[in-house]
């Protein structure tokens, strides 16, 4: 199997364990530290970074070319929208859905999806397009993996901050292209002097360098 997909399965598992942990299922009910989330919705929003794959895998692939990955970005709605804008919502709103089966359940659930997806993965051809559901338009389906490892990896954090435990340490083969694109991000939003300067020099580093 391609390293990218081994990595986004290794991703998987690791968002997995996490929704496991007791610390989720005793703050089921709270706010989380991501505004507008119960623990629950956004523990719902991680899960579908899972288990929505196999569903979007079986979708017909789209029509056109596809889009570069960080041009993706450029489309989603999200970006830049307020907390109650009508696409936040929906978000939030899925989140909660898929919560609503329960801590335990959601946990196993993810976990199947997981092992389901190594099988998937292993046969998708290389040159498999994808429709992200943020679209309609076309992504490599490596391209899309990265942008779930990055919203696994950064929703980790979000949901074990809210929990009191400690973040997941993610391999290297998903932390890195997960940084590479949001390092990309973060240049094209602000420019490559701030970025630079925000990793390598403190007394001239900008406020923010946010990728987002």
């Amino acid at each position: 199997m391609h390293p990218l997909r081994e990595a986004y399965l290794q991703a998987a598992q690791a968002a997995a364990a996490l929704l496991g942990d007791p610390a989720v299922a005793a703050a089921w009910e709270r706010p989380s530290a991501l505004a507008g989330f119960t623990v629950s919705g956004l523990a719902g929003h991680l899960a579908s970074q899972v288990v929505a794959m196999p569903r979007v895998l079986a979708a017909p692939a789209p029509d056109g070319p596809p889009v570069a990955l960080l041009d993706h970005y450029t489309k989603v709605r999200w970006i830049g929208a307020d907390l109650d804008a009508d696409i936040n919502v929906q978000i939030r709103e899925g989140g909660e859905k898929a919560a609503s089966i329960g801590a335990a359940a959601l946990a196993a659930q993810t976990a199947e999806a997981a092992r389901e997806l190594a099988g998937l993965l292993a046969e998708a051809p290389g040159e498999r397009l994808i429709s992200p559901p943020a679209g309609p338009w076309a992504l490599r389906l490596d391209d899309f993996l990265v942008t779930r490892m990055m919203e696994i990896a950064v929703h980790s954090d979000d949901l074990a901050y809210s929990v009191g435990v400690p973040a997941p340490q993610l391999p290297g083969a998903v932390l890195e292209p997960v940084l590479a694109l949001l390092s990309g991000l973060a240049v094209r939003r602000h420019g490559q002097a701030a970025v630079l300067r925000a990793l390598s020099r403190a007394e001239r580093a900008p406020a923010s360098v946010t990728a987002f």
